[in-house]
């Protein structure tokens, strides 16, 4: 059965964007001498080398709406795994005695590694099957050049006739096109838009299937020179599972604040500085701010 989650997983692997309002135009003199396809594979293969060789820390804030539950943290990414504190809970601001058992939960995790160690695997096979899907990219579309936008290059994608996906999962991704921003010089992801064609059927349909018009969109940003990092993702998609459930996997999340944390960051010095009056008083600040 294709679950919530692993739909998401989709979503957040392809790393999609809602289309700018751009001119219909082959690419210009700055753009690579290269076919669309060949420029999109270049690009995929790039992502994947640099995420294997970067190593740097960061913290941010991530606002996530999620089936109507919204909440807003501030995570701190550390080598041994990232710590979050919780700092608004639909669109409120924690009451203290919240905050405390924030406190409490953010202390007993740097003290239990182990269960952090948990949550970090179930992260880890997440992001596993992520990498999986993104390297299909290549193989499951056909791309063409659609404009430019600033040192973005756009490339509109269809599925791909002759491929043919390994995993449900996989199907999902086929059935889908849209369009892929890249930076062409950095060979960076910048963001996609993905929309569902058709239905998609599990089983002939006794398993479930998703609708379709179901979409996407994540958009990405270069936070500090040849870094870049998601700063959005919104997720609509809906359909049966088992004849029975519904799927409806509503979500936005949008991530700010980006604050490189240094190398030698440990458990400890994340809890104490999420557990800081100080800093829980300036993130209430800076949330009420941007309301």
């Amino acid at each position: 059965m294709l679950t919530n989650s692993r739909v998401l997983l989709v979503a957040v692997a392809i790393f999609s964007l809602s289309g700018l309002a751009l001119s219909q135009s082959t690419p210009s003199r700055s753009a690579p001498l290269m076919s669309a396809d060949k420029l999109a594979r270049a690009v995929v293969s790039n992502e994947l080398k640099i995420s294997d060789a970067n190593q740097s820390r960061w913290s941010y804030v991530a606002a996530k709406d999620e089936a109507g539950k919204k909440q807003t943290k501030r995570v701190i990414e550390t080598a041994f795994g990232s710590l979050e504190r919780v700092i608004a809970v639909n669109g409120s601001p924690l009451r203290p005695e919240q905050q405390q058992a924030e406190s409490d939960r953010v202390a007993r995790l740097a003290n239990n590694p182990s269960e952090l160690k948990k949550l970090e695997q179930a992260k880890k096979k997440d992001a596993d099957q992520c990498r999986a899907f993104f390297k299909m990219i290549p193989e499951t579309f056909t791309f063409a050049y659609g404009g430019q936008s600033g040192e973005l290059v756009r490339l509109t994608f269809k599925p791909n006739p002759n491929y043919e996906p390994p995993t449900r999962e996989g199907r999902v991704l086929h059935h889908m096109s849209g369009e892929m921003w890249v930076h062409p010089q950095q060979l960076r992801l910048g963001a996609m838009y993905g929309t569902l064609l058709d239905d998609v059927k599990f089983g002939g349909g006794i398993l479930g299937h998703l609708n379709k018009g179901g979409q996407f969109v994540v958009k990405r940003a270069e936070i500090a020179s040849g870094r870049w990092e998601m700063t959005e993702l919104r997720v609509n998609m809906t359909g049966k599972a088992l004849c029975f459930k519904s799927i409806a996997v509503q979500q936005t999340e949008l991530r700010s604040d980006f604050q490189q944390v240094p190398d030698d960051t440990t458990l400890a010095d994340a809890a104490n500085l999420l557990n800081h009056p100080t800093f829980v008083a300036s993130n209430q600040k800076t949330f009420k701010a941007s309301q």
